[in-house]
């Protein structure tokens, strides 16, 4: 299936590890031209430089820092400088675990300021021209928690929350204009982030990681954790031309574990 990608001009956010340099490794062997920004451009240089070279040819590294105004402004004005672009990813980091009645205002005004409020900014700074072409892609990952609360992750569940009520209100002022707005909600992805909080719970509950993930993935009904790779494969599809009447969606990927229909 030709997806349509080729010609196109990619943002992915938080891409030098996980999820986001699997989407952008996936949207450049697609054929699309992709920005990978994250807070090391070095670490994003190292993965796209083991890729074959027609591919990581495609990617060009940026420096990013979604919890600082300025950085997010100097990628905006490049950008735009460069003619925007037509797909864009937002892919924010998941804050540190914590209780719902522990969390601090400050916790809270600090995540929210990264995840959340930057995204948005963001956004709107690099929709017109989208609008412009009459053609665009606003992806965001968030989480199965925005469905079904994730113990200890209060801080991710409720700013990833108002980030998809943020989602679909955008979806419907945009969708006749040719720009599709979409929300993906990952369960538990083989990830960097993924072995930090199996690590963390491990710690807490006096278990190894290996038996906290094991424990996991018996609440799973694939019965695993899921790829990098599965989860970037449904990003491309989302971003592609193919996918032009998908939009205000939430879309799980997580093996079956949300509960909730």
């Amino acid at each position: 299936m030709d997806l349509g990608l080729k010609g196109k001009r990619a943002l992915v956010l938080g891409a030098s590890r996980g999820l986001g340099a699997a989407i952008a490794r996936t949207l450049a062997e697609e054929g699309a031209s992709v920005v990978a920004a994250a807070r090391s451009e070095e670490k994003i240089r190292a993965w796209a430089e083991a890729l074959p070279a027609e591919t990581g040819g495609r990617i060009t590294a940026a420096r990013l820092d979604l919890a600082d105004l300025v950085s997010v402004e100097a990628l905006v004005e490049r950008l735009i400088a460069e003619g925007g672009v037509d797909i864009l990813v937002n892919n924010s980091g998941g804050p540190p675990p914590a209780d719902a009645r522990e969390a601090k205002r400050a916790d809270w005004l600090v995540q929210f300021e990264a995840m959340a409020a930057n995204l948005f900014h963001l956004t709107q700074r690099l929709l017109p021209g989208m609008l412009a072409k009459k053609w665009g892609r606003i992806i965001t990952i968030a989480s199965s928690g925005v469905e079904q609360p994730i113990p200890r992750l209060a801080l991710s569940n409720g700013i990833r929350s108002a980030v998809v009520g943020w989602s679909k209100t955008l979806a419907s002022e945009v969708a006749g204009q040719g720009v599709t707005v979409n929300v993906v909600l990952p369960g538990r992805i083989e990830t960097e982030r993924v072995e930090e909080l199996d690590a963390a719970n491990a710690q807490r509950q006096g278990k190894t990681p290996e038996e906290v993930a094991e424990a996991s993935k018996a609440t799973i009904p694939a019965g695993r954790y899921g790829t990098p790779q599965e989860f970037a494969d449904v990003v491309a599809f989302l971003a592609s031309e193919r996918a032009s009447y998908v939009t205000g969606a939430k879309i799980r990927i997580d093996g079956g574990a949300t509960r909730g229909i």
